[in-house]
């Protein structure tokens, strides 16, 4: 099954709408749901390589199982920094996500164009909303 971000987007925005109560019951498989997980980081492209960086992140990770959200933005005063805003089901879907060929051809493509991380934020999203892309829209 494909997971497109139209998908997410739907998924993020019906769960932030349920009580966190409800969210726990919703998996009766386990005694207590594992809380979302979220990432928001800093990356710093070569000089003048953002865009061709950017491309490259969004063509790899259109299909990862678990993910919510991934959101990619231009740091609006560095032409060369973008943040990348991440929501998954849980810390597991997460790692998985970094096994999956999709993404490991997107981190092999991308390593030459990367020239260094900034700061890296784990979070526990707690609910919200989403919005689609231009594109995706």
């Amino acid at each position: 099954m494909t997971i497109t971000r139209r998908t997410a987007a739907t998924t993020l925005v019906a769960l932030a709408a349920l009580p966190l109560a409800t969210r726990a019951q919703s998996r009766p498989d386990k005694k207590e749901a594992a809380p979302m997980y979220g990432l928001i980081g800093k990356m710093r492209a070569q000089p003048g390589q953002r865009d061709a960086l950017i491309a490259i992140l969004l063509e790899g990770t259109a299909a990862m199982p678990g993910c919510l959200s991934y959101g990619i933005a231009k740091d609006k005063l560095d032409g060369d920094a973008l943040w990348i805003t991440e929501t998954w089901v849980d810390q597991d879907s997460h790692k998985a996500s970094l096994s999956l060929p999709a993404v490991q051809a997107a981190i092999a493509k991308g390593r030459p164009l990367i020239a260094g991380f900034g700061e890296r934020f784990e979070t526990e999203p707690v609910g919200g909303h989403a919005t689609m892309s231009k594109k995706s829209a």
